[in-house]
């Protein structure tokens, strides 16, 4: 009998199996290791990470997890309650409409039908071109000027289901 205890042998986590392409999994290590010291580390790396690729992959989600010692749940229950993170690749444009109180008094409801009927897609969608996405917003803070919608970064005020018309025709353009 040996009087030495044996080893503890601790677990290496692996690499997750991903059908992450290479650029996408280069931004969630890169978002990871510069961020992963800060406070509440989570929420910034999934902010830039979506920055980076406009949505939070559901395969980065694993990769998250392991750089922060989490569990997939716990990063996955994150992505997934807060609305703002986007799950999948949006369109080539993004189109913000306004709900809050003062653009739907302003008739943010007409145009957010007109849009939706336009577009042949609900929020959260993308149109079959992949050319636009469709998100709700619930303040742009330009409530003078409502209805109000953002393309991309760019703030439209007094939006018209017209001026909707034209301003989505722009776009189409410009994909």
């Amino acid at each position: 009998m040996s009087s030495k205890s044996p080893r503890r042998v601790i677990p290496i986590k692996s690499e997750p199996i991903s059908s992450l392409s290479a650029e996408e999994r280069s931004a969630v290590l890169e978002a990871c290791a510069r961020l992963k010291q800060s406070p509440g580390a989570l929420l910034p790396i999934l902010h830039a990470i979506q920055e980076s690729l406009n949505f939070v992959p559901k395969d980065a989600i694993p990769l998250v997890a392991r750089e922060l010692n989490l569990s997939v749940a716990e990063v996955h229950g994150v992505v997934s309650f807060y609305h703002y993170f986007r799950q999948v690749r949006p369109g080539r444009h993004i189109v913000h409409l306004c709900r809050a109180e003062a653009c739907q008094a302003l008739g943010a409801p007409a145009l957010e039908a007109h849009a939706k009927s336009k577009l042949k897609i609900d929020f959260h969608g993308t149109t079959a071109d992949g050319a636009i996405s469709l998100e709700p917003v619930y303040c742009l803070g330009n409530c003078a000027l409502g209805p109000s919608l953002m393309i991309d970064e760019h703030l439209k005020g007094r939006v018209t289901p017209q001026r909707f018309d034209a301003l989505v025709a722009q776009l189409r353009v410009r994909s």
